[in-house]
């Protein structure tokens, strides 16, 4: 079937060697870079989403959602071994299943990456705006927030999309350093939370450990449900991948920036949980049916009023600190999370930039999008354009689930990878493979199978948007791509 061709694993090396990026990172920048694209909104702001549907059981859903991503990153590690350029899952799936599962995949890396920058985008903002207010310098209401959130335009979303997107186009290396700075704020704010907090743990505080049961069978609520919002938190962790191109020696560090990352916020994820359901309690608000509400609904905003539940906090870690007394600290992990936040946005930013300019790149989508700037060797055109698309979805739309949506598209790239590497054990078992997944006829179909757990409790919302997207994709792809690709025209 033409819609199947496959793009042979030496013809994808051949065609980044054609139009290629400068390889300008090493093992211990590429780690900070997943550091930095996986510690932001997920453990700053979710944290009380995830108490409110799983209550201390959040620790688990932590657990659940790190063993899904660790699966999947042995996976990608190997794929990234074996082909060390750019376009992530979508590279490894035209190179495997053929152009229209590839279209599929970078299409939805597209929902993953997108819709995520544009989320921290409007949590951020979110930080500085209560900053800015608390000081007497508060924006005016209209410029709080943005048209579909009550207000006109989120001015500080709108500004700190813009100012990625430069750091952007002036060059990856640039943009790391800054990133490996931000990253140690984050680890400093993670670290001194969590000295303070367990210490105060206490265990009637885990009692009931799951007051809202395993999950439910329309998702969103429970264990289950909070690690289909939590996997937010881990999602970044491929950008790594998607960064294979500008790395130095990719075939051993591609693999240590993966593992490395996602071992290192693992640790930091469960410390924190930890020490917020045990020291206040995160006990969720019940509603009538004696199952947790809904987080974002009118009924939980009511029951939250003038309440100082930590799943009723938009800052829950600062919002901690404050509860045990610490308040100028609390303060402070607050100015943390919004010097750490831009981070979050700059490596969701960068892996989407470097997806479309692969999918160009391969003629899917039109070739200015592919074009390298002359002093900078970025794809600055496709930066640019992903800079202002972003900005402006921040600057007018609220955040609401979308960070439920986001990981829907994550998912479907995790399962595809997974799959990937077994189909390449049998079509090329002789190709050389720097990186190899351990015991993969096992460890690979358990992540297909927790991508799949994960996505059923995902929010009815984050599937039907997921749907739609996919249906824009495939008219797209068959009204462009399909008849401009370069292996429809033998490229």
């Amino acid at each position: 079937m033409v819609f199947w061709r496959v793009k042979p694993l030496d013809k994808i090396l051949e065609t980044a060697e054609k139009k290629s990026l400068k390889r300008q990172l090493g093992p211990i920048q590429l780690t900070l870079l997943g550091i930095g694209a996986v510690i932001g909104t997920g453990i700053f702001v979710l944290t009380a989403e995830a108490g409110q549907k799983a209550g201390p059981g959040m620790m688990l859903a932590f657990v659940i959602a790190a063993i899904v991503c660790g699966l999947a990153a042995l996976a990608y590690a190997e794929l990234a071994s074996m082909l060390p350029v750019s376009g992530s899952a979508y590279t490894y799936s035209y190179g495997v299943f053929g152009e229209l599962v590839a279209w599929v995949v970078g299409w939805a890396l597209g929902l993953e990456y997108g819709i995520g920058a544009a989320v921290v985008c409007v949590g951020w903002s979110g930080y500085m705006n209560g900053l800015l207010a608390a000081n007497g310098y508060g924006l005016p209401e209209a410029l709080r927030t943005g048209l579909y959130a009550g207000g006109s335009f989120n001015l500080l979303a709108f500004l700190i999309g813009l100012a990625v997107t430069v750091l952007l186009v002036i060059g990856t290396s640039k943009s790391a350093r800054v990133n490996a700075v931000l990253v140690a704020i984050k680890i400093v704010a993670l670290t001194v939370f969590i000295f303070l907090a367990v210490p105060a743990v206490k265990s009637s505080n885990f009692e009931p450990f799951l007051p809202g049961g395993w999950g439910s069978p329309l998702g969103g609520v429970g264990v289950l449900g909070a690690a289909a919002s939590i996997f937010f938190a881990y999602v970044g962790f491929d950008a790594v991948s998607t960064a294979a191109e500008e790395t130095k020696n990719p075939n051993r560090n591609i693999p240590i920036g993966l593992i490395g990352s996602l071992t290192v916020c693992t640790i930091f994820y469960l410390l924190v949980g930890y020490g917020a359901a045990g020291s206040v309690g995160a006990q969720p608000i019940l509603g009538a049916n004696g199952m947790p509400l809904d987080p974002g609904t009118p009924e939980m905003m009511a029951a939250c009023a003038n309440s100082q539940a930590l799943v009723c906090s938009r800052e829950p870690l600062a919002h901690v600190l404050r509860l045990l007394g610490y308040v100028r600290i609390g303060d402070l992990i607050g100015i943390a999370a919004i010097l750490a936040l831009p981070s979050v946005i700059l490596m969701m930013m960068f892996g989407q930039t470097r997806i479309f300019f692969t999918m160009s790149r391969d003629g899917l989508l039109p070739e200015v999008l592919s074009r390298v700037h002359p002093k900078f060797f970025t794809p600055h055109v496709i930066t640019i354009l992903t800079g202002i698309v972003v900005s402006l979805s921040g600057a007018l739309f609220p955040v609401g689930k979308l960070a439920d949506t986001s990981n829907s598209g994550t998912l479907l790239a995790f399962a595809m990878v997974s799959l990937g590497v077994l189909i390449l054990r049998k079509q090329q078992p002789d190709r050389p493979r720097p990186f190899r997944t351990p015991i993969a006829w096992f460890v690979c179909p358990l992540a297909v199978v927790g991508c799949l757990l994960l996505f059923v409790n995902l929010s009815m919302t984050a599937k039907l948007v997921f749907a739609v997207w996919a249906i824009v994709g495939l008219i797209l792809y068959s009204t462009y791509g399909y008849k401009r690709s370069q292996l429809a025209n033998g490229n």
